[in-house]
């Protein structure tokens, strides 16, 4: 899996308004935490953290706070009900010997048959959660959805992949073929036809 380097800039905690001021300068609040490190509270550029949030990839981050290097996954983002930009960020620190739960982005290949015989695909998913070994995590899942056929649909239970187990739900529904309006009317007129 890619990753992606972030400066921050360790900060005290702060009450509310310590808070707001670090938004009004362009900087967001994060938290580093995880196994065998204590928390650390930080601060990253907004403008840098978008390189993180405004991308469909996913990123092992290599967080540099003043000068020491942690390897860590973007855990969970707070956002603005309305202007929607980053309020606040969790962090979790990862290592190569722990397996990580990520969720990386779908990569769907092939013209599904039901889609062939005139029946409109739908993508439901566009990520699942996976878990493995950094060294086993891929930048993206490649899948193949040209068995696809008409009103089936693909779920994440479907799915295997060599060296990393699906955490997303089995029933997650990432793609189906449905029959179309235009299909349902011609099979309503040919079955009137042979009355």
């Amino acid at each position: 899996m890619k990753h992606f380097t972030l400066n921050g800039q360790i900060r005290q905690k702060g009450n509310k308004a310590v808070i707001k001021a670090f938004r009004r300068q362009g900087l967001v609040p994060c938290n580093l935490y995880g196994q065998g490190i204590d928390n650390i509270l930080f601060t990253v550029s907004e403008k840098e953290l978008k390189g993180l949030t405004h991308t469909p990839a996913s990123y092992i981050v290599d967080l540099n706070l003043d000068g020491t290097v942690y390897t860590a996954v973007a855990h969970e983002y707070q956002w603005h009900p309305v202007e929607d930009n980053c309020l606040y960020v969790d962090f979790l620190a990862v290592n190569e010997k722990k397996p990580i739960a990520i969720n990386v982005p779908l990569n769907l290949t092939g013209h599904p048959v039901g889609a062939q015989a005139g029946g409109k695909f739908v993508q439901s998913a566009r990520s699942l959660k996976v878990c493995a070994l950094m060294k086993d995590l891929p930048d993206q899942l490649d899948i193949d959805v040209t068995p696809l056929e008409l009103d089936k649909r693909m779920v994440a239970g479907d799915l295997k992949f060599e060296g990393l187990q699906i955490v997303s739900d089995k029933n997650t529904i990432i793609c189906s073929v449905k029959t179309t309006r235009a299909m349902q009317q011609a099979a309503a007129e040919a079955a009137k036809a042979a009355k």
